[in-house]
């Protein structure tokens, strides 16, 4: 993992704009997003902003959120907000309409594995979590309710607005909320997080 704040920042950079793309894959495969994304889409469908600027917004607006929660950001969450909105609507102007189902589904499949490498690299930097993440532990250490607990209330929340407004809803969706914590949890072992401290080797006296 890198050290120098040159190469952290060019490896947060790197990692924002591939989880955009890596969206942008997901939303053209159309089997179901990841709840926020489906919130993206929703607000996109009923308003006159892109797919990428409503992220963006969400983004902003969940960062203000921080604020009664004394959360303090770092740059890692100033550029997640800027940065993943923009990767993937570039994702989406790029990238054709997929009608095959044949095409769809490695399409997705290479979406969340490309979602799941960008975790590590962002998260890998140490510059600070994304919006939603700073959300999830400030309202944990308010409230005292379990991790699993307020992640679900929040990602419950937004798939449940997102899917009302119109949001893509489907069986990527299920996919995603299932495999996304084991593939994070493999991928951020690349970049040391979550591992064990490795042990100092054992010091073998010279003999007497």
């Amino acid at each position: 993992m890198p050290t120098s704040l040159p190469l952290r920042l060019i490896q947060l950079i790197a990692g924002l704009f591939l989880y955009g793309f890596g969206i942008s894959l997901m939303v053209r495969a159309a089997i179901g997003v990841a709840p926020w994304d489906v919130l993206s889409q929703g607000i996109a469908a009923h308003t006159p902003l892109s797919f990428g600027l409503a992220t963006n917004v969400i983004g902003a607006v969940v960062l203000l959120l921080w604020w009664p929660l004394r959360q303090k950001p770092g740059l890692g969450t100033v550029l997640n907000v800027l940065l993943i909105g923009p990767a993937a609507q570039f994702g989406l102007w790029l990238l054709p309409a997929v009608e095959s189902l044949s095409l769809r589904l490695p399409l997705f499949a290479g979406g969340l594995l490309l979602i799941a490498v960008a975790t590590g690299l962002y998260i890998g930097a140490r510059l600070g979590p994304g919006p939603r993440d700073g959300l999830m532990t400030g309202l944990h250490a308010r409230t005292g309710w379990p991790i699993w607990q307020v992640r679900s209330l929040i990602e419950g929340s937004a798939l449940l607005v997102g899917w009302l407004l119109g949001g893509n809803v489907g069986p990527g969706t299920l996919a995603f909320a299932l495999l996304i914590g084991p593939l994070c949890g493999m991928t951020l072992g690349w970049f040391g997080i979550g591992r064990p401290p490795r042990a100092a080797p054992a010091v073998i006296p010279p003999p007497a």
